[in-house]
């Protein structure tokens, strides 16, 4: 009957890379007590967005061995290290980014660090946005500083399960760096080199708005896994997103898909759906899979300027529901580029 099960479980796939879980090295165990089969899956991310259709295929698939009456399924998750990791310990670097300024690019970066860290992810968060820091006060450590190890690295702050890294905590507040090229190169080699990061599976990198000095030292220091692309839907945000997206593929870095923030409001009182800025002008961007429209919402900039994610504060709100999937989409995309690489048959674990 064991032989039938691991039979069986060969005829479920995973659902994005159409690959069955056996060759993919996803089942862990598969054993018969009497009639009921205990299986463990060990998804490739802990925020894999299609947990439920995996584990629903996998009950269809057992259930119909004979002689099993029952399926208990349980999950674990390993998130796969590419063939290049991007820096000792760390697995993945995600880069976020804009074109232009006010699209709530850091928002979503603080919320999709967030997010993948309560599901359970090893996250870490660098604010390397030099020049106009706002991950720190929007963790809630805007008075905190960053102190040195027994190694002499930089040891990234802790908040909401995630260790980050921000300007804001090197400088005295309110203070303006005004600084040349080499010298922001230099802070941003500080930042990924000298800093105790520990084991990440995901560095969330919050960029600059643009196409500056610090994205090219980024995409030439470090292996990136990929790019998000964060816009509002009007032309005159697309306009400079469309300049990000060129710029991030003269630099052969993925772009992993497009986040349309401020993409709808919903009036508190009548329920009425407004689109302020337009709505959908996204997909005009090259084809780029839309990760999630995130709606126009105060509880989520309240949230903000209190120094607690939304995704934590208020997680049932319309805003946060749509950051959550997003970082949910996003943590799948990584898994499928990851192991898209992978020989056609793996080990079982």
């Amino acid at each position: 009957m064991r032989d039938a099960l691991w039979t069986a479980l060969k005829t479920v796939n995973d659902p994005e890379l159409h690959r069955d879980l056996v060759s993919l090295g996803m089942i862990e165990r598969a054993e018969v007590e009497g009639d009921v089969a205990h299986v463990k899956v060990n998804l490739t991310t802990p925020a894999c967005p299609l947990k439920g259709q995996i584990e629903g295929d996998v009950r269809a698939a057992v259930l119909a061995v004979p002689g099993i009456r029952d399926v208990a399924v349980t999950f674990g998750a390993i998130v796969r290290q590419p063939a290049q990791p991007a820096l000792p310990g760390v697995k993945h670097v995600i880069l976020v980014g804009s074109g232009k300024g006010g699209v709530g690019k850091s928002s979503v970066a603080v919320n999709l660090a967030a997010s993948l860290a309560r599901d359970g992810a090893r996250v870490g968060l660098l604010d390397a946005d030099v020049y106009g820091p706002s991950v720190a006060h929007m963790m809630g450590q805007g008075g905190a500083r960053v102190t040195a190890n027994a190694e002499r690295k930089m040891q990234p702050i802790e908040a909401h399960g995630v260790r980050f890294l921000s300007m804001a905590n090197l400088s005295p507040a309110g203070q303006a760096l005004v600084w040349r090229g080499p010298m922001l190169h230099s802070a941003i080699q500080q930042f990924l080199k000298d800093a105790a990061w520990g084991d990440l599976d995901y560095l969330i990198v919050d960029l600059p708005p643009g196409t500056g000095d610090v994205q090219l030292s980024l995409t030439q220091t470090i292996h990136v896994t990929g790019a998000v692309l964060v816009t509002t839907p009007q032309d005159v945000a697309l306009i400079d997103a469309a300049r990000a997206l060129d710029m991030f593929r003269k630099a052969s870095v993925p772009v992993l898909g497009v986040v349309e923030n401020m993409s709808y409001f919903v009036a508190p009182d009548t329920g009425l759906t407004y689109d302020l800025f337009g709505r959908g002008g996204s997909r005009k961007l090259g084809g780029l899979p839309l990760l999630g429209e995130v709606p126009l919402d105060v509880v989520t900039r309240q949230d903000a300027d209190a120094g607690t994610p939304a995704v934590l504060a208020h997680p049932e709100s319309p805003a946060a529901q749509a950051l959550t999937q997003i970082a949910r989409n996003l943590a799948g995309r990584v898994s499928v580029q990851s192991l898209a690489q992978l020989p056609e048959q793996l080990p079982v674990v």
